[in-house]
């Protein structure tokens, strides 16, 4: 089974980047151009980084509300005048030719807005996780989406990571015999201050921030969508954690009997780890859910798993530009974010219920 890990993963990170190359067009492929809605501290430190490397993709556009650090931008990545735009103007985007993507990199709270407008403008959007604050919000945005006839992605950079995808390759070749639970959670110690991921209303919260990473992997590694939810909340700094969740712990049950009991934090930095059990072992990555070093183990020695750091961003946004290029469908779509929503929807639900959930359906 370990023979075949290698092209599987280089398979699975540049699927379709093969044809390209076999036509003998590597020094001619066209670039789309990407504009960053937001240009906040992810933009600053992965995203823009990550557009310098891509092969599909090149920064040609952002969108902020402070012109000092517009100019700082323009400055650093060579972005002319007319790729500059304020949250005001962004619907003249629709007069921009050069820009073929828009990546929004906001608040939470602001993702469905900006989301129709972009397509309204005729731009393929890229969102970052999680898609929305509500599955009425997902669904409007994939309407909207379809109704402009633009890609609606979302940036699940994890689905294309390679010990993530080694982990899903374990379950579905049964390597450890048919899986049967995992465990699994992220935690990371929220700042105080004027954070507005502390902010109910700009849909803040260890949920919608964190656990949104582990709901998709317990939902790829599975293989399918869970059907019942049991959820509770626990707050240890009420102050702090006044308006949104500080601390989520819940178990999913899904159709085939699998389970997974999951946690998400606001206030335990240092807890990102998975562990799946399966009839004949187990398999893990910690660090799991963070942007770059993670690690993976197996139960045995034999089949080894251990893979070099990529830059998750700069795959993610070559793969969906690609696919604009070539028409192919972008398996990371609204759908998946719309999926990870109605399971939040149930935990909600559990926590104000005290009962079992039902997950609803896309």
């Amino acid at each position: 089974m370990f023979i075949a890990r290698r092209p599987f993963i280089k398979t699975a990170i540049r699927a379709g980047l093969a044809t390209s190359f076999a036509h003998g067009a590597a020094a001619e492929r066209k670039k789309l151009g990407w504009a960053l809605v937001g240009l906040s501290r992810l933009s600053a430190s992965r995203i823009a980084p990550a557009l310098l490397k891509t092969q599909h993709a090149h920064l040609i556009g952002i969108v902020t509300g402070t012109k000092e650090k517009a100019a700082e931008w323009q400055k650093k990545y060579g972005i002319a005048d007319s790729g500059v735009y304020d949250y005001d103007s962004l619907d003249r985007i629709v007069e921009n030719p050069a820009i073929d993507v828009v990546f929004i990199v906001l608040p939470n709270s602001m993702y469905c807005e900006f989301a129709l407008r972009a397509a309204k403008a005729g731009k393929h959007v890229f969102m970052e996780k999680p898609m929305a604050t509500s599955s009425e919000e997902c669904r409007k945005m994939i309407a909207a989406s379809e109704e402009a006839g633009v890609k609606l992605g979302m940036g699940y950079q994890l689905q294309f990571e390679p010990y993530h995808i080694e982990a899903i390759r374990f379950a579905n070749d049964e390597v450890f015999g048919k899986v049967q639970h995992m465990e699994a959670g992220f935690g990371v110690r929220m700042r105080g201050g004027d954070e507005w991921r502390l902010k109910k209303a700009m849909g803040g919260g260890d949920l919608l921030g964190l656990g949104v990473c582990v709901i998709q992997a317990a939902r790829y590694i599975f293989g399918e969508e869970p059907s019942e939810v049991s959820a509770m909340e626990t707050k240890t700094d009420p102050n702090k954690f006044s308006e949104v969740d500080e601390t989520i712990t819940w178990m999913m049950r899904f159709p085939s009997g699998k389970t997974a009991n999951l946690y998400t934090s606001f206030n335990m930095p240092g807890y990102n780890r998975l562990t799946v059990f399966a009839e004949k072992g187990r398999f893990g990555i910690e660090p799991c859910f963070a942007i770059g070093k993670q690690r993976g183990w197996t139960s045995d020695t034999k089949v080894p798993f251990e893979f070099p750091q990529t830059d998750h961003f700069e795959v993610q946004m070559d793969l969906f530009s690609e696919s604009i290029l070539q028409g192919k469908e972008w398996k990371v779509d609204g759908s998946e974010g719309l999926k990870d929503h109605l399971v939040m929807d149930a935990i909600f639900q559990s926590i104000q219920s005290g009962k079992v959930e039902s997950v609803g359906k896309a």
